[in-house]
């Protein structure tokens, strides 16, 4: 097969010439061959050169001009030249060798067919020649394509020294299988079982990265059924796989809410691509297990989960060395609140309800709504329908009560300064005191969030602590 007019670009020509000017077998290997089957948009390009790699990048580097920079990474044997929006990576021919401990391999230069069998998978396990007597000749020892036909993933080698060498290709596995809805192939697949327990010498790093990619994907459910499949993620998320499963006393069972959080993300991932609010999907009853309960009259209870779930996400961003900043918050935060727009709802939409919600929300008040909307999975299509129509009923109040009190993003109308210049005080508890009852004020209604307004309450509030004004303000 030649693909000569899929790769005829002038910057693969001045590859292909550069390397027959040092006299180098040259091709392009790995994902961009592959997604020009799949007709998919790629901006990298990697090359391989059977020889020097760094030598063929800095003669394309030379070919493009003075301002063309070579970027060398020794340690690792590469190159990479940035041209138009265009990444070109280089790298000799190699072949690899591992000890059990380590996912570190021994590189030593090797043939085009050694480089291609250390791949990870046979889809990604084709090259592209780019000299000019062979430009365009496709080299496919693995049947690349056939497996491309049946949406398949699979190693080149054995699968068991596959994973059990760079137990990351497990991830990758998945990864793959989430962002091109491929199955992987029964052999692959028994063997990343098998080797599940290896993915404890990958670095949290890494493994964020590919879990990172699989919830960008349009159906990141798939991703975490796999996982779940194969064992991986009682290494990785021990707390999302404790949700599997239906627990059933005196007949009475409740849903498996591992499936049920599955659906919730997916439904969120329909209709957002904020990764941070599909973790919060994929979180939000992360403390069911260690709230569940059989009362006799009650059934199954999962009293406060949102609350306790709230407080184990900072623990289990930690661990997984996953950001400890807004990130994280953001999170912790929805999955504290994401039960508050349907009780708002049930609760007849009070304007105080609503004046808390907007408050504790702030800025991610829409993005609660959406989490609150997917988090309805009944099959019960009358108790669905009565729960949006709440949920609409809501959104109306959101936009009607932030107009009139602006609460959300909300600021004391009162701040400490003025408080200490009123009654002539120094910095002190009462202060903070005095500014969470204003709030409270405006919040249940009683006050308007007007400055005037706040001041006089203020003033009444005062009495209690024994202050008066001073003459001057």
């Amino acid at each position: 097969m030649n693909l000569k007019d899929d790769i005829d670009l002038p910057y693969v020509r001045k590859v292909g010439h550069a390397a027959d000017t040092l006299k180098l077998p040259a091709y392009i290997v790995g994902g961009y061959v592959r997604d020009l089957f799949l007709e998919r948009p790629s901006k990298d390009i990697d090359f391989v050169a059977v020889g020097d790699g760094i030598a063929l990048a800095r003669a394309v580097a030379s070919s493009m001009g003075r301002n063309t920079r070579v970027n060398i990474f020794r340690t690792y044997g590469t190159a990479q030249i940035k041209t138009r929006g265009i990444e070109l990576e280089f790298v000799g021919a190699r072949k690899e060798s591992y000890t059990p401990e380590s996912r570190n391999p021994e590189v030593s230069a090797g043939t085009l067919d050694e480089d291609l069998a250390r791949r990870d998978f046979t889809i990604n396990a084709m090259a592209i020649s780019v000299n000019a007597g062979t430009f365009g000749e496709l080299l496919d020892p693995f049947n690349g394509i056939v497996d491309l036909h049946h949406s398949l993933i699979r190693t080149p080698l054995d699968p068991d020294t596959t994973f059990s060498d760079d137990p990351l290709r497990m991830m990758r596995a998945v990864r793959f299988a989430t962002q091109l809805d491929f199955y992987i192939e029964e052999k692959t697949f028994e063997a990343i079982s098998r080797n599940a327990a290896r993915i404890r010498i990958i670095t949290k790093e890494r493994i964020n990265t590919e879990l990172m990619k699989i919830m960008a994907s349009r159906r990141p459910s798939i991703g975490w059924h796999l996982l779940h499949q194969t064992g991986l993620l009682h290494y990785i998320l021990p707390e999302l796989e404790a949700l599997s499963g239906v627990e059933t006393v005196d007949g009475r069972g409740h849903k498996d809410n591992f499936q049920h959080t599955l659906q919730v993300l997916d439904n969120v991932a329909r209709v957002s691509d904020n990764i941070w609010l599909r973790w919060a999907a994929l979180l939000h009853d992360i403390a069911k297990p260690v709230t569940k309960h059989y009362d006799e009259k009650l059934g199954w209870t999962f009293h406060n989960h949102n609350f306790i779930g709230e407080k184990m996400i900072p623990k289990i961003f930690s661990r997984m060395k996953m950001p400890l900043n807004e990130h994280m918050k953001y999170v912790a935060k929805l999955v504290g609140l994401h039960m508050r727009p349907q009780s708002v709802g049930e609760e007849g939409v009070t304007d105080s309800a609503i004046r808390r919600m907007l408050f504790e929300a702030g800025a991610d008040s829409e993005d609660l709504m959406i989490l609150a909307e997917a988090d309805i999975t009944s099959k019960n299509p009358v108790k669905v329908r009565k729960i949006l129509q709440n949920f609409g009923m809501v959104r109306r109040r959101m936009v009607e009560v932030e107009e009139k009190d602006r609460i959300r993003n909300f600021q004391p109308p009162v701040d400490g300064r003025e408080i200490m210049a009123i009654f002539g005080i120094e910095p002190c508890n009462v202060i903070g005191q005095l500014k969470d009852r204003i709030k409270e004020a405006i919040l249940d209604g009683r006050i308007p969030n007007d400055h005037d307004a706040a001041r006089a309450l203020l003033i009444e509030f005062a009495v209690d602590y024994g202050l008066v004004p001073v003459k001057h303000v």
